[in-house]
């Protein structure tokens, strides 16, 4: 698997990464172990988690798999940070105290000095600049080795891209975002982050599983949609609009000869400006047949797909 270089910076990212959400909960930890091994054995580094992953359990799961592959060999991507709401759940968080407290909490917990990159998600009752300023008390101790921004919006990627520049904070390296064939409402916003030298994370690259083409007819009983928890990462990309998407991936991997997973992956795996495409395998058998969509596409195969996908 090919490492791409994250924007202008020094940081290497596999093309493909694996979240962790259903680690822990759907995903035990004797599988999550196989499946980071075949996927660093196929040359794959980028892994990222948050504390909210698999009902707080992903990170446990991941400390365990990665002190048995080595941690040389994975790229932690974290997420985020959480807080303690009046009820007792735990809630997205973006202060500064909140932030820290999260961060060292998942160090401890991962039994490493450090995560790669910290992708912090702004709120909007929390200053951006106070967010920022968390992240780069982070970077310049070393616990994060770079800092970006994940589902932030337009105006927060551009004061957060702009501080990084002038040196008001950590400069943002990578930024991650929902964004694959099905969901393309934000390929301007690749392209503008390319430019400024800052790496893209896309998030659920394949819609939730919806881009295999599994649910063109029917639910499988095993499947994310039929799952009370996981169901909502996938409906809304089987209406409308992405229905048409998804029937013209599964034309064009017939006349290939290819998946519709395979044909929706490459595309967004390929996409000018994009680092890293993120998928989440449940099982080792999902993560094996992910790694091996391997090849292009066409270039005019490519213009069609992004034509239907405006």
């Amino acid at each position: 698997m090919d490492l791409k270089q994250c924007g202008r910076t020094g940081l290497y990212l596999s093309a493909i990464g694996i979240g962790t959400l259903t680690w822990g909960r759907d995903t035990d930890g004797p599988e999550a172990l196989d499946m980071l091994r075949r996927f660093v054995d196929a040359g794959g580094n980028l892994v990222e988690c948050s504390a909210s992953h698999g009902d707080g359990m992903a990170v446990d799961i991941l400390s365990e798999a990665i002190s048995a592959v080595g941690r040389h060999r994975v790229a932690v991507a974290w997420r985020g940070g959480v807080r303690r709401a009046s009820e007792g759940a735990w809630v997205s968080a973006a202060g500064r105290g909140d932030l820290l407290r999260s961060l060292d909490d998942a160090l401890a917990r991962l039994d490493t000095d450090y995560v790669d990159v910290w992708m912090v998600e702004p709120r909007a009752e929390v200053p951006l600049d106070e967010t920022l300023e968390a992240a780069t008390a982070a970077y310049r101790s070393g616990r994060a080795r770079y800092v970006g921004l994940s589902r932030a919006t337009q105006w927060q990627l551009a004061e957060a891209v702009t501080r990084g520049m002038l040196g008001a904070s950590a400069p943002i390296s990578v930024v991650e975002f929902p964004f694959s064939l099905a969901d393309t409402s934000r390929a301007a916003r690749v392209a503008e982050l390319s430019e400024h030298g800052v790496g893209v994370i896309a998030a659920s690259a394949l819609a939730g599983g919806a881009l295999t083409g599994k649910y063109r007819h029917s639910t499988p009983a095993d499947s994310r949609a039929a799952s009370p928890h996981l169901r909502h990462l996938v409906e809304g990309h089987l209406t409308g609009s992405a229905r048409g998407v998804i029937e013209a991936a599964t034309r064009a991997g017939a006349g290939l000869e290819r998946s519709t997973g395979d044909v929706a992956l490459a595309w967004v795996r390929d996409y000018p400006g994009v680092t890293s495409a993120l998928v989440g395998p449940r099982t080792l058998r999902q993560l094996e047949t992910l790694l091996d969509y391997t090849e292009p596409l066409p270039a005019p195969i490519r213009q069609v797909l992004s034509e239907v996908a405006q």
